[in-house]
């Protein structure tokens, strides 16, 4: 099964997890700032209850989220844009997992048949059911971090394109042959330039990507962002909540409007989108 168009990552349940948690908060504290019982914000968070219009407005000023996104994504209304204006091809590999998708991605040159992959995705089988035919070889693959969902196909890559680097964050849970990359390191490939940014809280070591075409000044930039930043929501933060929230701080703040963002789980989106709607990025200093 090839997914042409992924659904977003989190719904409002998700959302709200995350917020309580990146609040440092408690449900039963949620429930007395906003005058909703705790068995109705649970129920509410678990999908068997649909908030009211007051009851999210509530909900978004104790949780410091923008109302609009909130209700956007309770309402499975969330906008999104169009992809346009890149300097090179890309590929979403689309991969299911649980009731979701993961992304794996191809940056390609539209008249090459090679390109460059940005993580592996599940496994071998979902890879090659989405792999494009015309990309024959693969110059380099960049992974954002080591979960299975990520780098499940690492290996069946490898013995299928044997010459191809790779490379990823340095850490503990380095996997075998992947070349460590630091904050700021940029690899130049082909014409792109792979400028890596080290962004971790949902990991311990987590890496972004930013690719340009430095031939192509005009051209929109990408930003692999990994479980980092998701049309509509934020990664969770397994490892460090405050670390989380700062490497996205550092990664939205500055970026332009029409970078395209490429999430490791559901659809592209880009800054500007977010800027507008993501209920995470609605205060000061995330929205740019």
């Amino acid at each position: 099964m090839v997914i042409e168009r992924a659904p977003l990552e989190d719904e409002l349940g998700d959302v709200l997890d995350k917020a309580i948690q990146g609040c440092g908060l408690t449900e039963s504290v949620v429930a007395s700032r906003t005058g909703i019982s705790a068995e109705r914000l649970r129920s509410i968070i678990d999908y068997c209850e649909q908030p009211t219009d007051l009851e999210l407005r509530d909900l978004a000023v104790a949780l410091g989220l923008r109302l609009a996104g909130l209700k956007a994504v309770a309402s499975e209304a969330y906008p999104l844009p169009e992809i346009s204006g890149l300097p090179f091809c890309l590929y979403p590999l689309r991969m299911p997992h649980g009731i979701g998708v993961t992304n794996a991605y191809l940056v390609a040159n539209c008249s090459a048949d090679w390109g460059i992959l940005f993580d592996t995705g599940t496994n071998a089988e979902g890879l090659w059911r989405s792999w494009p035919q015309k990309i024959q070889r693969v110059a380099a693959v960049f992974l954002t971090h080591y979960e299975t969902e990520h780098c499940g196909g690492l290996e069946a890559l490898r013995q299928r394109f044997p010459e191809s680097p790779v490379f990823g964050p340095a850490g503990t849970e380095r996997l075998d042959g992947v070349v460590s990359l630091s904050d700021g390191a940029v690899v130049n490939e082909g014409g792109f330039a792979i400028e890596t940014r080290s962004t971790p809280g949902h990991a311990a070591a987590h890496h972004c990507y930013r690719v340009t075409v430095p031939n192509a000044p005009q051209g929109r930039e990408l930003l692999i962002s990994g479980d980092l930043l998701f049309a509509g929501s934020i990664g969770g933060a397994f490892h460090c909540c405050q670390r989380l929230h700062e490497s996205l701080r550092a990664l939205v703040v500055g970026a332009d409007d029409s970078t395209v963002v490429a999430p490791g789980h559901g659809p592209l989106t880009t800054m500007g989108n977010e800027r507008a709607h993501n209920p995470f990025l609605g205060s000061g200093d995330l929205a740019g």
